[in-house]
């Protein structure tokens, strides 16, 4: 991902935390049918983050139906988180000749997928969103008949991928001046939720302190998408 050093965060929670907070995320890989042959394909997952191993553990389950955790299965997997974002308007800025962009946050975790078999194992998976995402719903899934869990267990397939390398990138008008970076917050500030949720950022990682020479890079990428 293409992330210039005044955008790029490093620290291992806050990345963690922007994925959970964000855990309805994209794989990509390649699909590799032989009627496809160098074809991709992303599918649309909600997923679990763990703060397991060296850089974290990504769980989740694909539909049975679905052929791409066939072609991902051994296989090296980008999964790309995506956080809030927003147009930042010119008006923002204190130079006449500036122009619109867009500030967001982003998030690519790397890891090799392997799939999770077992009956128990992908109920486990299963029970740990339910406790995420509707806990009181756990009670009902229990009382469901084993039969019917089982048939509904055999309609996905499991898989875990150990994160082996992760890059976080907010753009969050850190290459602005600090007047022009007060602006674009209080503009999210009273925006929309999304706007919100960046303003919660910029005040939470603060101004990243650049240097003279790290200003003077930033100040030729600031009106550019990417």
């Amino acid at each position: 991902m293409y992330t210039p050093k005044f955008n790029r965060v490093s620290d291992h929670a806050i990345l963690l935390e922007a994925m959970r907070e964000n855990s309805f995320a994209i794989l990509f890989g390649p699909l590799g049918t032989s009627s496809t042959p160098g074809a991709h394909a992303a599918t649309h997952l909600p997923l679990m983050i763990k703060d397991e191993g060296e850089h974290g553990l990504i769980e989740g389950h694909f539909a049975a139906a679905n052929p791409h955790w066939k072609a991902l299965a051994g296989r090296k997997t980008l999964v790309v988180f995506a956080g809030a974002h927003s147009y930042v308007s010119p008006t923002c800025y204190t130079e006449a000749l500036s122009v619109p962009t867009w500030n967001y946050i982003a998030v690519h975790a790397y890891g090799i997928l392997s799939l999770v078999e077992g009956s128990q194992d992908k109920e486990r998976l299963v029970t740990e969103l339910i406790v995420i995402h509707e806990p009181g719903f756990l009670d009902r899934w229990r009382e469901f008949s084993d039969g019917f869990r089982r048939t509904m267990l055999a309609g996905i397939k499991g898989f875990r991928i150990p994160i082996e390398r992760i890059e976080g990138k907010f753009k969050l008008s850190q290459n602005r001046t600090p007047e022009e970076r007060r602006n674009v917050l209080t503009a999210h500030a009273a925006g929309t939720p999304d706007q919100q949720e960046l303003a919660r950022w910029m005040q939470r990682l603060a101004d990243p302190g650049l240097n003279p020479r790290d200003h003077e890079e930033a100040k030729g990428a600031g009106t550019v998408k990417g």
